[in-house]
């Protein structure tokens, strides 16, 4: 009898390291993306793979798949929830309509009407409790089989392409308007603008067919691979609807419970890299894009009206104020940003006067 158990037990720790072998050995995972193949961030995002390839010596291997391969961008969530797919890339203000408080995460709109910029919204996230609240918004909010880890902060987004030149906001108000889905189109919707959600590639198409008037994409190098300067050529480049936007890579919770501490570990420590690299990448890419939209493209590069910024910060703590008197998570949410902002805003706003003046006075020498 002893024999038999002592047998049995061999042969219980045989399969198990044989689990243990084949799943260390290489895992293959499809990542759905939210983006086309054209895209500088599907670029990034295959550098990501690239990288987790080499940190895990091969054993972790990502495809990267282009927007619609296997579900449209809006059903990523559910995919990787429901392990149709082991990873996905979007953005939060993707799953506002499963809970409004989705978008504050990946673009708490003209920086939750407190001022934070791109690299303080960041900070935020690692360093205010903003991940803990991303945790607890698919664990116990929405209830899903999901880990995220911010990977791409791509903002500012510009307020975007134009059929016409606008002078004011009562102009912009006469034009039907591609925005991003959820609070962000409400805002907009606040000021009296027409605004309609549509995935990106079907904007193109709507302006050719004069569907729309206007639309914003994510930025330069992006605009133009998507190809919105063949159709329009008034461009501005300075919007509040997502002046901070941070895209996010999902993993689903099953898989991601397989992984050992250091496998882990390598894709925490890929995300933070494609963090970095992301901020680089946008600078040089969106430089260049612009030089090549205008000498190239007679694409005219404009300043937005500057009525817009009071009108647009107004209309977002209208919407952000009513939402959160609404939902509890909300307003923890909400709540969170706006105090790290109160700290953050006065110091930080007077470093990028700094950077500002800097570039003004080179431009003018």
């Amino acid at each position: 009898m002893l024999a038999r158990l002592v047998k049995s037990l061999a042969l219980g720790a045989v399969a198990i390291c044989f689990a243990t072998s084949a799943w260390a050995q290489q895992q293959k995972i499809r990542m759905q993306s939210a983006v086309p193949s054209a895209s500088i961030y599907f670029e990034l995002l295959k550098r990501y793979a690239d990288r987790v390839d080499k940190m895990s010596g091969g054993k972790i291997k990502i495809e990267v798949l282009p927007d619609g391969a296997i579900v449209p961008a809006f059903e990523i969530l559910d995919a990787v929830d429901k392990g149709i797919v082991e990873a996905g890339y979007a953005w939060t203000h993707y799953w506002s309509g499963k809970h409004p408080a989705a978008g504050l995460f990946s673009n708490p709109m003209a920086g939750a009407g407190a001022g934070l910029d791109q690299l303080s919204h960041v900070a935020w996230l690692y360093e205010g409790g903003g991940n803990k609240l991303l945790n607890k918004l698919y664990a116990d909010v929405l209830k899903v089989n999901i880990v995220a880890h911010m990977v791409q902060p791509m903002g500012p987004d510009p307020l975007g392409w134009f059929k016409r030149p606008i002078k004011d906001v009562a102009d912009f108000k006469t034009m039907k308007y591609r925005s991003p889905p959820g609070i962000t189109g409400e805002i907009f919707k606040e000021m009296g603008v027409a605004a309609v959600a549509m995935p990106g590639g079907e904007i193109v198409p709507a302006a050719q067919r004069g569907t729309i008037d206007a639309a914003e994409w994510i930025g330069p190098a992006d605009d133009r691979n998507l190809g919105l300067h063949t159709v329009w050529k008034n461009y501005y480049l300075q919007g509040l609807h997502q002046s901070t936007d941070v895209g996010e890579i999902l993993w689903n919770k099953n898989w991601y419970n397989k992984l050992s501490p250091e496998h882990k570990a390598i894709l925490e420590a890929a995300s933070m890299a494609s963090i970095g690299e992301t901020y680089t990448f946008n600078v040089w890419r969106n430089a260049q894009a612009i030089v090549e939209l205008r000498e190239k493209h007679g694409v005219q590069v404009m300043d937005t009206p500057k009525d817009f910024f009071p009108a647009f910060v107004k209309a977002t703590n209208t919407v952000l104020d009513r939402y959160a008197a609404k939902d509890a998570f909300f307003k923890e949410v909400l709540d969170s940003q706006r105090a790290f902002a109160t700290t953050v805003v006065p110091y930080w706003t007077k470093i990028i006067d700094l950077y500002s003046e800097l570039g003004n006075a080179a431009l003018k020498k």
